[in-house]
């Protein structure tokens, strides 16, 4: 528990103000009985008013006093019943509970004078004063209106003032800003004091709102907040969506400023009990995903669905970041079989467990193998014969291959090559490749290994089709940095900053492309559909990021100022690292799809004749443990491969 917690449970429960907002309810008999005792109260008001204002004549029977109370009060109790007034809690009670009490005495009224009317139709004593009735109407919701208000107001007020609470402001002022502040102030343990809104700028006539001031974004707002103590903000998950969080944010962000969200409302209406009501003290602080300015992913899921459902499917790499969502997307279109191959024993077994939690109903089969086992390979496609394949399995960490050039070698070109020939030979419809953007001009033995294998691909399938011999759909699909992958970036951040630092960062200028698992497999599903056979798709990967930037960022969001807290060290580019990424080679161009979000690649092509003998020389080099001579027939094969920052720059002289 951080220091921060055990100080706020240490003031709540010392603090009277606190004991005093976290007391339990009252229970209903409780609520009633206080009802009854302002009726009774209203009730001597009202006929005190009514028979010193109003005059009656002297041959006017009635009941006496005491009757006429004890009528009324019997009239209301059931009255009180029929609109379960008292069912509510008092200092939650809102406009509904308020018209419930206007309908309850309204009634009562009515009934009393109705029952005084029959009585005298039949020649009966007059029950009670028709103008005290009437005036007891007023007087009693009078009462029981400001009863609830103030008890309401109270607890709010307690709940405000209490010194272990943090402002905070709520940003934007529409419905979801307005819901999210009033369910801090009738939440017992937030730990949050609302006291304002931001305006961002659409409505600058508004001044006040709930009772409390509205501050507009403008160059004063800091300064305003700085002097005010105000050290947070709560944004909602529905104005995340409206606003540009990289842009809008970054003046909180760079004046360290605490930004905070909340549940999406779906999660409050799950557990509306009154106990859910402090559901909202969940508030936390957002995610460095929500800053990344990613558009929403629309694909066309009428299409996937019909490529997909009750057809047997392979995924390679299946336990593997990209491979799991992707499986989970698949199962997602019922499939008749989905063929999870992985050679990641432990991984692989956890994540079956998961799916078959997940989807009870969908045909699972987990295979253990390596995609460089051509006999593995070729023993589980022949078996079960899948009519798609997705080709996940790769060896992706620039470091590592940098140090491990023959194994980049067997994992990312003779896996690929082993694949495709059994895609070939036994005649599945679809093959999906997942490619990266570092294939693009390569400076480390990664991105050429992946480049070399989407050279393999493109050119089978041209060789088939030139030949008029039936092919599956070859397709490549290339994209960049996905968020929260195994190894990434932001993981790794993550644990330095929990660490209390330092956060290093290769180099002050490098940026990247990023995307979520989630969209990146969404357009791959969503290509293997638009593809014919032969294209390497790349995907809409927004705006490039500065790694620094991001770095300072998370820093932000977790409660620290870089550089001061948390310390960010350059520590120099890594082996085969370059300061960006491209998605296309100089002489490569894109034409556009039927998605937005996805452009086809005009590339170069390659006879297969040609690339199929130097894959081949390629993989007896790499068999031969020779990496200067496997490092150098890449760069035969890639041209436009230069290392940087490694070893195997010699070979480029």
């Amino acid at each position: 528990m951080s220091e921060q917690n055990k100080n706020y449970q240490r003031l709540n429960q010392s603090d009277i103000f606190s004991h005093f907002s976290s007391m339990g309810y009252l229970p209903r008999w409780g609520v009633l009985l206080i009802d009854l005792l302002l009726c009774i109260v209203a009730f001597a008001i009202s006929y005190l008013i009514g028979s010193g204002v109003f005059t009656y004549g002297e041959d006017e029977t009635m009941w006496p006093i005491w009757a006429q109370m004890l009528l009324l009060l019997a009239v209301q109790t059931l009255s009180f019943w029929c609109f379960h007034t008292y069912s509510g809690v008092l200092r939650y009670s809102t406009f509904i509970d308020t018209i419930k009490i206007l309908l309850s005495v309204v009634s009562s009224g009515i009934a009393v004078l109705l029952a005084s009317g029959i009585s005298i139709h039949l020649s009966g004593p007059k029950l009670c004063l028709n103008t005290a009735v009437i005036i007891y109407v007023f007087v009693s919701f009078t009462l029981l209106f400001c009863l609830r208000v103030g008890i309401k107001t109270l607890f709010e007020t307690m709940q405000q003032s209490v010194s272990w609470s943090r402002k905070v402001l709520i940003y934007g002022t529409k419905q979801a800003g307005i819901a999210i502040a009033r369910m801090l102030r009738s939440s017992n343990d937030s730990g949050y004091r609302v006291v304002g809104f931001i305006e961002d700028g659409k409505d600058g006539k508004r001044f006040n709102l709930l009772g409390m001031k509205v501050y507009h974004k403008d160059n004063r707002l800091i300064e305003r907040m700085q002097s005010e103590g105000i050290r947070n903000i709560i944004v909602s998950p529905m104005k995340m969506k409206e606003i540009r969080p990289n842009e809008d944010l970054a003046i909180f962000l760079d004046n360290n400023i605490h930004i905070l969200t909340t549940p999406y409302f779906t999660e409050w209406e799950e557990n509306s009990d009154l106990a859910s009501m402090n559901r909202i003290g969940k508030i936390d602080s957002i995610k460095i995903e929500d800053l990344l300015e990613r558009p929403q992913i629309h694909i066309d899921t009428d299409n996937v669905k019909k490529m997909l459902t009750d057809k047997v499917i392979m995924v390679t790499g299946a336990a593997g970041s990209i491979g799991s969502e992707l499986t989970r997307q698949i199962l997602g279109f019922n499939p008749r079989v989905v063929i999870l191959f992985e050679q990641a024993e432990s991984p692989l077994h956890d994540f079956v467990l998961d799916l078959k939690a997940e989807f009870p109903r969908q045909r699972i089969i987990a295979c253990i193998g390596d995609v460089r086992d051509r006999h593995r390979v070729e023993e589980v496609i022949s078996d079960l014969r899948p009519s798609v394949i997705y080709h996940a399995a790769a060896y992706k960490h620039v470091p590592l291959m940098e140090d491990h050039p023959n194994e980049a070698v067997h994992a990312n070109v003779a896996g690929t090559k082993n694949v495709a020939d059994m895609a070939v030979k036994y005649g599945v419809e679809c093959f999906v490749m997942i490619s990266t953007d570092k294939a693009v001009n390569p400076t480390n033995i990664m991105g050429a290994s992946k480049r070399i294998a989407e050279m393999y691909v493109q050119s089978l399938y041209n060789s088939l089709c030139s030949d008029n011999k039936p092919c599956p759909r070859f397709i490549t699909t290339r994209f960049g940095n996905v968020l929260g992958s195994n190894g990434s970036v932001i993981p790794y951040f993550k644990k330095q900053i929990a660490a209390g630092g330092p956060v290093t960062v290769t180099h002050p200028e490098i940026i990247r492309y990023f995307m979520t698992i989630p969209e990146a497999c969404c357009l791959v599903l969503e290509a293997s559909t638009i593809g014919n056979g032969g294209e390497i798709f790349i995907f809409d990967m927004g705006h490039p990021i500065k790694i620094l930037d991001l770095a300072k960022n998370m820093i932000r969001l977790a409660g620290y100022v870089p550089g001061k807290d948390i310390q960010i060290v350059f520590t120099g580019l890594r082996p085969g690292e370059k300061l960006y990424e491209e998605l296309l080679n100089q002489k490569e161009t894109t034409l556009p799809t039927e998605n937005d979000k996805i452009m086809r690649a005009k590339v170069r092509e390659y006879p297969f004749e040609q690339v199929n003998e130097q894959v081949n020389k390629l993989l007896e080099l790499s068999n031969q443990s020779k990496p200067f001579l496997t490092v150098s027939l890449m760069k035969q094969i890639v041209p436009e491969y230069l290392s940087r920052n490694s070893v195997y720059e010699q070979l480029d002289k």
